[in-house]
């Protein structure tokens, strides 16, 4: 039997000596607190880098294993995270109503949505992945995709542990499943609770399922590189939800290939973390029990980019939210007005833009601003009259 599922698997952070840098894992060890314990991420997390590469913030934080949602509260914006028990309980038992018989109804929407021409699955690889910490148990891990690719028939590693390579120390995933195929190439499963109406979902919670499954993706093609010839890792997932409004079981495949470059490059930019602490004031900490005025300063002293799809994916929304109103950031309202504005970049520049005391009349922004502008008054005065 697998080992008991949390939702939100933990992301797991462990110095690995002979790859991490002693004077950059030190220097983050001050931002976080001389007593504070790195911060164990999920997956959701590290999905949600790729949602926001921009932030520096984020990026210095979560690289630094600092609690953000402590760090929100202390800053008096707290978080409104969580998962209701009923959700969490329905997501449990429809996971194991897919999982039921040996994985069977899954095996059989993984060869009917990604591999036609197959062969039935049946009578299945399910190898037991049970080992001692998350390192033994990505070793097993490992093993059990070697041996099943070698076996070329069907295979499902239930929450199985992959190792990824995250600012040059191993991180520890676990996806809901990987199916492995006769071929020999792999698939990430991922099983979630929202149903799928008509065959279609609310286009932010598949991104985000999207985003997370890229993570797994890229871990286990770390697994694939390992072996020769190296396996293909399929860059479409499957994504089973329940049908409409039953708990009956239905997937969509989901091309991940332009989630998974961003993911990619987000890692990728969480290797220089070192680079952004450095720029940091000397003696910089998120400590969460300092006092909340110097928290505030330490907070401000890494720039935010944030946007309103922050208040699903991050603690310090709220926060951040606050002060980007405070600021007048055009951002806060939205990324696409943002794009919109070009140079304009708050709300007051905007408004003198519209007015005609600033801008550059050229600019095709500022040019549809005064046009909206003069469009206003007229309908006002139009208003006036009729009154």
């Amino acid at each position: 039997m697998p080992p008991p599922r949390t939702r939100g698997t933990a992301l797991r952070l462990g110095v690995s000596p002979a790859r991490a840098k002693p004077r950059a894992w030190g220097k983050l060890a001050e931002l976080r607190g001389p007593s504070v314990p790195p911060r164990a991420l999920d997956a959701r997390a590290l999905a949600a880098l790729a949602a926001n590469p921009g932030c520096r913030r984020r990026a210095l934080l979560d690289g630094a294993g600092v609690d953000k949602a402590a760090l929100a509260g202390a800053l008096g914006a707290p978080s409104a995270f969580g998962q209701s028990q009923f959700a969490f309980m329905r997501g449990n038992a429809f996971e194991a109503r897919v999982k039921a018989d040996g994985g069977a109804e899954l095996l059989r929407l993984v060869r009917e949505k990604l591999d036609p021409a197959a062969d039935a699955p049946e009578g299945a690889l399910v190898p037991d992945l049970v080992a001692v910490g998350p390192e033994g148990r990505a070793a097993r891990t490992a093993l059990a995709l070697r041996e099943a690719t070698e076996a070329r028939g069907w295979a499902l590693l239930d929450h199985p542990m992959l190792a990824l390579d995250v600012a040059g120390s191993p991180a520890f995933l676990e996806p809901d499943a990987v199916v492995v195929h006769p071929d020999g190439s792999w698939t990430v499963v991922e099983i979630k609770s929202f149903p799928l109406l008509d065959g279609s979902a609310d286009p932010a919670k598949v991104g985000a399922a999207a985003r997370q499954a890229a993570v797994y993706v890229l871990a286990l093609e770390e697994v694939a590189e390992r072996l020769t010839p190296a396996p293909v890792v399929r860059h479409r997932i499957l994504l089973v939800c329940p049908k409409d409004f039953s708990n009956l079981p239905t997937a969509s495949p989901v091309d991940v290939r332009k989630q998974r470059a961003v993911t990619r490059r987000q890692l990728a930019r969480l290797t220089r973390i070192e680079e952004i602490a450095d720029a940091l004031p000397e003696g910089t900490c998120f400590a969460p029990d300092l006092p909340r005025e110097e928290l505030e300063a330490a907070v401000e002293s890494v720039p935010a980019t944030y946007a309103p799809e922050c208040l699903a994916a991050c603690e310090l929304a709220f926060h951040c939210r606050d002060r980007a109103r405070a600021q007048g950031a055009v951002a806060a309202l939205g990324r696409s007005l943002r794009a919109e504005l070009g140079g304009l970049t708050t709300v007051d520049d905007i408004l003198a833009a519209a007015h005609g005391t600033a801008g550059d009349p050229d600019d095709p922004a500022v040019a549809a601003l005064r046009r909206a502008a003069r469009l206003r008054a007229e309908a006002l005065a139009g208003r006036e009259g009729a009154v």
